[in-house]
């Protein structure tokens, strides 16, 4: 089960209004509880089991006095168990408490000897009871770190609620929800838990009061982590260099992150790791969790003055902006939490098999694309386009995507943002003729947009300021010459929803090119209330309604670059803009810090032109092929600069690209620990590991005259592997000064699985920023 976030009326006494009619309906205490064949002692929480499916519910049959932190002198104890990871709850705390989240238990495990084993002393200097760090810690209950809730109602009253059991049910296997209730404060906590390839866990909170709204300032989920998870691994980063890991010990103290730019962002990513002291790609205990938000949001992980520690993460709201009225409910972004016994590599699996698992992947193959932007910028002309598509479908390019430019008065990025029909100007003939060119050369055809933009300079923002996300009275923060578009706006959003519609329905068009250019600053909706909330779930609102009128269009989600990645933004997408650097030796460190929790199927990678337009470097073809080849790969390139050398080398990468194709979208994405700071090695291994494809980078010169060999570790252990270097366009220069070279570059070698994870194979001698490519098949 899967709710989501926003702020919904819900139906009196439906713990879930709507979403989950299963649960049972909240009963006064002395109700009793219709029986369900489990054991319970009357008046208590019942048990349940369930056993099928990648995962199972367990409960435990005995009720015994609690350990510290129960309030009902009872202890409910609720297995999931995982094929991977197994996850116990205690609900007999009011929020549901995690007790164990980590290696799998057995389907047998006595769950009161685990409650015994685990009761915790009381120390002097300590309250006499222990509060939990349950899914909503409480200040009410003594938590002396970041409660998950917090919110007043008038006169700043139930401001520290503590929640009481109510009742839990199990609607499908594999997940629990569990509802708890402050009957003082009036409100209603409902935990949703699930657990397949990642736990993932959202919770709604429920104003049940008759009278009263209640002003909610935060809901957060909280995670607990154990004792040995003694260092974190955070993301930060900026506009062309994103997604740059950074890793410190966790000891003491708390690590918080906070974002408030209206979208995911560059600088805060919603992801953290914590693990086991010096964890890396394939060895110790780790910890993940990412925050499927596209709005803002915030994070914090603390060691409490007991030794205890926690991660934390929720939407971030402005003052005011989220009210409940009287059985109004909140729901938060579901947090997805990932855990691997051996390193960050499998981890990230989990991650990317609830991407893959998703309803909008299909099967299809990732199509290899051209985007103009880099070609022609805001320089349109139909001739000169459909002579980029002519060479773009001669190099095996197989999606050609018009960018910003088309429509309006578009000449440069200062007017026209908002006026979504083609520019008369521009395309007297409109975009058929070049539509048509571009489909009958075998490639479909893609545009780019911008809805949650206006340009001041626009019929749009002409006719209608009152759409425009500003506070009233002030004069607005410009970024990039526009403002945002409040899209939670009724008349605003049918506006765009409109011609979208009628652009996708007149066209035939297989692709959007879906940007976000500039952040939320003193935004307010139409009730002068901070807007960042309802404009994040109107983006939602209208993502979903064009897909439902246009199943079969792909949309791609970029923001200045990878300002916006996220699970719930890929709900509704197929494709992430990563960066708008193509330089590809920034692209090593930000692609990789991408696969950390998207898989390279939906992470766009282009082949840039030889001197980056970011950053002014220039790289050899095949260290750019190299790199984009890992991702969906696409040409950023004004083609018909190119010499007929460099166009044959782009074919080459590209038929490269398409040859490994099934491989790199569909296998296991691995990274390897470096053995020098000069250089870097990742891959995707084929599922049943029969096959691999593995990139040796050399960022920089090394300090070492003679590079380690590589470990390979993951592979089958009694298999053998040819293992051959895979020829990219003029890769034999790469190759450093050297008076000799390892035998295998040129005749291939043959190694075993447990060869290469023990001993490795040995690199070669490579220059600065250069790659080797490197094909593994089973015999």
């Amino acid at each position: 089960m899967r709710i989501d976030p926003f702020v919904t009326r819900a139906a009196r006494g439906s713990p879930l209004g709507d979403h989950c009619s299963s649960l049972p309906s909240p009963r006064p205490r002395s109700q009793p509880e219709r029986s369900t064949g489990a054991r319970r002692a009357p008046g208590h929480p019942r048990t349940s089991h369930g056993r099928s499916g990648p995962s199972t519910l367990r409960c435990s049959n005995k009720l015994r006095n609690s350990p510290h932190g129960s309030r009902q002198g009872v202890v409910v104890l609720v297995h999931l168990a995982g094929e991977q990871t197994s996850v116990v709850i205690d609900l007999s705390t009011g929020a549901p408490t995690i007790r164990h989240w980590g290696s799998p238990l057995g389907p047998d495990v006595d769950l009161d000897l685990l409650a015994a084993a685990a009761q915790r002393p009381i120390a002097h200097g300590m309250l006499d009871v222990e509060a939990p760090i349950s899914l909503v810690p409480e200040h009410g209950s003594g938590f002396a770190g970041r409660p998950g809730l917090a919110g007043h109602r008038r006169g700043g009253t139930a401001w520290a609620p503590r929640f009481e059991y109510e009742s839990h049910a199990q609607p499908g296997h594999g997940r629990l929800v569990a509802v708890a209730h402050d009957p003082i404060a009036k409100l209603r906590l409902t935990s949703v838990l699930s657990l397949a390839d990642v736990l993932t866990v959202q919770l709604t909170l429920t104003n049940t009061s008759d009278v009263d709204r209640y002003l909610l300032d935060q809901l957060s989920i909280t995670l607990p982590l154990p004792g040995q998870a003694r260092e974190l691994m955070q993301f930060t980063g900026r506009w062309t260099r994103e997604l740059q890991p950074w890793r410190t010990t966790f000891d003491r103290g708390a690590y918080v992150a906070e974002n408030r730019r209206g979208r995911t962002s560059h600088e805060h990513v919603p992801l953290v790791f914590a693990g086991t002291s010096g964890f890396g790609e394939w060895q110790g205990e780790v910890w993940g969790a990412h925050l499927a938000w596209s709005g803002n949001h915030q994070s914090i992980a603390e060691v409490l003055p007991d030794g205890r520690r926690y991660m934390q993460m929720g939407e971030l709201f402005h003052p005011g902006e989220i009210s409940l009225q009287p059985a109004e409910s909140y729901t938060t972004p579901e947090l997805i939490a990932t855990f691997s016994p051996e390193g960050l590599t499998p981890a990230s699996w989990g991650f990317h098999r609830a991407v893959r698992t998703h309803a909008s992947r299909s099967g299809a193959p990732r199509p290899v694309l051209l985007n103009t932007w880099e070609a022609v910028y805001f320089d349109h002309s139909t001739e000169r386009l459909q002579q980029l598509a002519d060479a773009a479908a001669s190099v095996g390019i197989e999606r050609f995507v018009l960018d910003d430019g088309w429509f309006g008065s578009r000449r440069d990025d200062r007017r026209g943002l908002g006026d979504w029909s083609v520019s008369p100007e521009v395309y007297p003939q409109g975009l058929t003729p070049l539509i048509d060119h571009v489909r009958a050369l075998g490639m479909d055809f893609g545009i780019w947009v911008e809805p949650e933009m206006v340009n001041p300079d626009s019929d749009l923002y002409r006719a209608h300021p009152d759409w425009a996300l500003v506070t009233p009275g002030y004069e607005p923060v410009l970024g990039r010459h526009q403002l945002v578009l409040n899209l939670a706006h009724p008349e605003a959003f049918a506006h765009v929803l409109g011609m979208l519609d009628a652009l996708l329905r007149d066209h035939e068009i297989a692709y959007m090119k879906w940007d976000m250019n500039r952040d939320h600053v003193q935004s307010s909706g139409v009730d002068g209330a901070a807007g960042t909330h309802a404009q994040t779930r109107a983006l939602y609102r209208l993502l979903n309604e064009l897909h439902a009128r246009h199943p079969g269009v792909d949309i791609e989600s970029c923001s200045s670059g990878g300002g916006r990645i996220d699970h719930e933004i890929l709900r509704r997408t197929t494709r992430v803009w990563t960066s708008d650097c193509n330089d590809a030796l920034e692209r090593q460190s930000i692609q990789r810090g991408a696969s950390m929790f998207v898989p390279p199927e939906v992470m766009g990678a282009h082949i840039g032109p030889t001197r980056s337009h970011t950053t002014g470097r220039r790289h050899s073809l095949s260290f750019r092929a190299a790199t984009a080849l890992f991702g969906h790969l696409g040409v950023e390139w004004n083609l018909l600069e190119l010499t007929d050398h460099e166009r044959a080398g782009l074919a080459e990468a590209i038929a490269v690209h398409k040859r490994f194709r099934p491989l790199l979208h569909g296998g296991d994405t691995v990274r390897f620990d470096p053995t020098s700071d000069a250089s870097l090695a990742h891959g995707v291994y084929a599922l049943d590991r029969n096959e691999a494809l593995v990139a040796c980078i050399q960022l920089q010169t090394d300090m070492a005259l003679t590079p380690h060999p590589l470990r390979l570790p993951g592979l089958k252990p009694d298999a053998r592997y040819r293992i051959e270097r895979v020829p990219l366009p003029d890769d034999k220069s790469e190759r450093g000064p050297a008076r000799a070279q390892p035998a295998w570059l040129r005749d291939g070698i043959v190694l075993s699985g447990r060869h290469l994870a023990a001993a490795g194979l040995q690199m070669p001698v490579m220059n600065p920023e250069s790659a080797l490519l490197l094909h593994l098949q089973a015999i």
